[in-house]
């Protein structure tokens, strides 16, 4: 793969759940360092787009392409290409019943066969990375919301992905604990970690973001750079969203 190959590149994307269509033709591409921002209003297939990357939801038509392998190709080990992609959730989906070494260490030992030894110093590594390293033996119930979704985003970095996708994580989260983990995400991007990120956090995504994609009823509208898409938008649509967001 050349610089300029994506590595993620989803052509002619649709999801129906029964009659309704979710996608409506999805073309996007990410290249590798790219941190790319997905924003629109709700229902507007934002988090499906997310989910069909490393297809926790099956497309109904079209291709996503991981890294040069095609992942609707039945012929694809999509399990092995899905250890390359990395993904945090709004709700942080942590083991409640293991302590967050634990957390970081189990899909270590079970997907990639590290030993214990091997496992835990990694783990070690993503907690100081992301602010944690003495919260080791605490459970889940334990944190706060805003640690527990650093616990999230260091346990998928135990993985060593080649990119990371996140739906929404800071909408479950106080307004006082959105800051700390948009900073863990900003530290990845500035690391130069491959980003696709679903969010509301405007901020971020005009500071931090490469690429802001606008999306609304199952399309793309607008697809540029922040200066462009959020603070210059060409498309109607995308300047109701932006004004009705500064209102909220």
């Amino acid at each position: 793969m050349t610089a300029v190959t994506p590595v993620i590149s989803i052509h002619g994307l649709h999801k129906y759940f029964g009659e309704l269509e979710v996608l409506r033709g999805v073309d996007i591409d990410v290249r590798s360092g790219e941190v790319v921002c997905v924003i629109g209003p709700s229902g507007s297939g934002k988090s499906t787009l997310l989910r069909c990357v490393n297809l926790l939801e099956m497309p109904t038509a079209g291709t996503v392409v991981i890294e040069g392998i095609d992942m609707t190709d039945p012929e694809t080990d999509v399990d092995a290409v899905r250890t390359r992609i990395g993904m945090v959730f709004q709700q942080f989906n942590l083991f409640p019943h293991l302590d967050v070494m634990g957390n970081l260490t189990i899909a270590q030992q079970k997907v990639l066969d590290r030993g214990q030894d091997e496992a835990n110093e990694v783990a070690t590594r993503m907690l100081e990375r992301v602010g944690l390293e003495d919260k080791a033996d605490e459970y889940p119930s334990r944190l706060s919301g805003g640690q527990q979704q650093r616990v999230a985003i260091a346990r998928s970095l135990c993985m060593d992905p080649d990119m990371m996708l996140f739906d929404e994580p800071t909408s479950a989260l106080d307004p006082e604990l959105i800051g700390e983990v948009l900073d863990v995400m900003r530290g990845l991007a500035g690391d130069g970690m491959t980003m696709l990120v679903v969010t509301h956090e405007m901020g971020f995504a005009q500071h931090v973001a490469d690429r802001v994609v606008f999306m609304d009823e199952g399309l793309i509208v607008e697809d540029g750079p922040p200066s462009q898409v959020l603070l210059n938008p060409r498309h109607e649509r995308t300047q109701r969203f932006l004004r009705a967001v500064e209102h909220d």
